[in-house]
């Protein structure tokens, strides 16, 4: 987990946005853990770098799952923070990932539409094919690929953005995520981390109006290092 500066490794920055590369284990924000979030560690990096007094503002754009790795956005500025929040309500932050699952899905590529509802007591969300009391409706779209000798390689487009939307959508095809032990994988990673990776991020910049794409290099892992 994030302890140090030297640890962060900065995918984009500028006057309004800081686009870092999250490690599996790192949470995004503070939570009931009380382990030291990525987004303090990134206002360290920014008041050491820019030699900054007193607090620094750095506003949470969107989350990744402890056990995902890959592409996180944070604002500097109020300003940012405001217009990329409205771009998620909006949808035009456009967020590909990848994942290696066991069990090759049935087709190739697909879109999957599921009714979620999240069980806040076991943190954990069921798909259900039809909507009921407190489900939320969610997309994605998946395409392999590559074919591992004992995994496949898909690499996923959102449409929502749901509570563990991908790990509850791949495990309902049969096709749960490698470590994902709450979602049906058989055994866990030994560093606790699963094979889910925000590997792009394509958005037009809140700010400058110019475009941005960042790609996240995976971590150093035989599984992930078979998929380049």
């Amino acid at each position: 987990m994030l302890s140090t500066k030297e640890n962060l490794q900065v995918l984009f920055e500028d006057n309004h946005i800081v686009i870092v590369n999250k490690r599996a284990g790192d949470i995004s924000q503070g939570d009931k853990t009380g382990d030291k979030p990525l987004s303090d560690v990134v206002k360290e990096y920014i008041k050491k770098k820019y030699n900054k007094p007193g607090d620094v503002f750095l506003g949470v754009v969107h989350r990744l799952d402890r056990p995902t790795s890959g592409v996180i956005i944070f604002a500097r500025t109020s300003k940012a923070l405001e217009r990329l929040n409205k771009m998620l309500r909006d949808k035009t932050i456009q967020k590909t990932y990848w994942a290696v699952v066991k069990n090759q899905p049935e087709k190739e590529s697909d879109t999957l539409i599921n009714f979620l509802k999240k069980n806040p007591k076991n943190n954990k969300s069921t798909a259900y094919s039809k909507e009921i009391d407190g489900s939320k409706k969610a997309v994605l779209h998946y395409k392999t690929i590559r074919k591992l000798d004992n995994y496949s390689l898909l690499e996923i487009d959102l449409e929502t953005g749901r509570h563990h939307q991908i790990r509850c959508q791949l495990a309902t095809i049969g096709s749960p995520i490698k470590g994902d032990l709450k979602y049906g994988f058989n055994r866990s990673n030994k560093d606790g981390s699963i094979h889910l990776h925000a590997r792009k991020i394509n958005f037009i910049h809140p700010v400058s109006k110019e475009e941005i794409s960042v790609i996240a290099p995976l971590s150093k892992d035989p599984i992930w290092d078979s998929c380049t």
